[in-house]
């Protein structure tokens, strides 16, 4: 299906030139002379690149041929990371780059992430939207803190580092919005 300049919303994910995008900002100008346009930024699923690109009345893009596998984290061997399909028990590997810092900072080993598949290449991986994660670190509470004070910084297993109220302790697990990086709660 290819789609026109009128059916460009954010998140909708399209391809150009073979390569799959997903909006990530959206914006409709009509200026006083001309025809009206449609102004958006653009991120890359291959590089994780965001780009402008503007569509005119007439312009089309295709719909990627996108599929979404829920792949075990296996390792990281160095150079690649290690994913096995928990149905066929294949296993891939995605490079760093394809991977992407914010992503790993959220999984540890054994768990379940979302792998993208564009034309039955593996191209990227998304964490799950809540991780429930140990703390390994962070500052003792002190008498007089209440569940409602302020926070102070967590140092997680996986080491990423979120903010927390001051009465979490260290040794316990949250749980956490990946998209955000906000803590949400304890875990009982």
């Amino acid at each position: 299906m290819a789609y026109s300049m009128g059916d460009l919303k954010k998140g909708l994910k399209i391809e150009i030139d073979g390569v799959p995008y997903k909006i990530t900002e959206y914006q409709h100008v009509k200026p006083g002379k001309g025809a009206a346009f449609v102004r958006t930024k653009i991120k890359s699923y291959l590089n994780g690149k965001v780009i402008e690109k503007t569509f005119h009345a007439g312009d089309k893009c295709d719909e990627p041929k996108l599929e979404e596998k829920e792949m075990q984290f296996l390792y990281d061997d160095g150079e690649y990371l290690q994913f096995m399909d928990n149905t066929t028990y294949e296993q891939i590997a995605l490079t760093h780059e394809q991977v992407g810092e914010d992503t790993m900072k959220w999984v540890k080993d054994g768990m379940s992430i979302f792998i993208l598949f564009h034309n039955e290449k593996a191209i990227s991986a998304e964490p799950p939207m809540i991780v429930e994660l140990k703390i390994t670190e962070t500052a003792p509470d002190f008498k007089g803190d209440t569940s409602s004070g302020g926070k102070k910084p967590a140092t997680l297993e996986t080491g990423a580092v979120v903010s927390v109220p001051f009465h979490v302790l260290e040794g316990e697990v949250i749980k956490v919005d990946t998209r955000s990086g906000e803590y949400l709660e304890k875990v009982k």
